[in-house]
């Protein structure tokens, strides 16, 4: 019904943002992981929405990029979850991340997702496995990385030796990847510093 809003973020809550566009107010609850550092109060912004209906109420889904809503369809198709449990996965996961831990049978990383336990997670990959592709998973995983290169400009160069320096110690691309995503960037931070701030933010 409506494929996506463009307007004005007006609040930002602990499990929506509020948007007016065209003079009217929408709750759109998101996966406020991905919306931490990203939007803020007063930004114009694209989100693309899904609308969930039910006999009680109508809630509007929002999301920053077409891949996340398409993945939350996904996982919508999956017996058993619903989108708050969806969102929950899209909260603790990113879409990349999602699709390598399902390829990977990675049970443990999917049930850290908030209200996602074993046996879900386990059914979870069961049933996605077959809608995904390692080829596709790699091909979008480059998109992004590319496109996030092009957003961080200055920044860039020193994120991408931060999480090669990661996983050369060890931890995994995604571990490493969220970690310096979740670091704050000062003014004259060197690689070493953004690395000792980055390993706080491991787990």
């Amino acid at each position: 019904m409506i494929a996506y809003l463009k307007g004005e973020i007006v609040e930002i809550l602990e499990d929506r943002v509020i948007l007016e566009a065209g003079n009217i107010g929408y709750n759109l609850f998101m996966p406020m992981a991905g919306v931490d550092g990203v939007l803020r109060t007063g930004d114009e912004t694209k989100i693309y929405t899904y609308l969930n209906v039910r006999e009680d109420a109508m809630q509007l889904y929002g999301f920053l990029t077409k891949d996340d809503l398409n993945v939350f369809k996904l996982l919508l198709g999956v017996n058993g979850i619903g989108p708050k449990a969806a969102l929950g996965v899209l909260s603790g996961l990113s879409a990349d991340e999602l699709r390598f831990a399902v390829l990977a049978d990675d049970v443990k990383t999917i049930s850290k997702a908030p209200g996602i336990g074993k046996k879900t997670a386990q059914k979870l990959i069961l049933e996605l496995k077959d809608k995904m592709s390692l080829q596709e998973a790699f091909d979008l995983k480059s998109e992004h990385v590319q496109e996030s290169a092009g957003s961080l400009s200055d920044v860039s160069d020193i994120k991408k030796e931060a999480v090669e320096a990661l996983t050369a110690l060890g931890y995994s691309g995604a571990d490493a990847l969220r970690a310096v995503k979740h670091t704050e960037i000062t003014e004259g931070m060197s690689v070493e510093d953004l690395l000792k701030q980055a390993l706080k933010n491991m787990f």
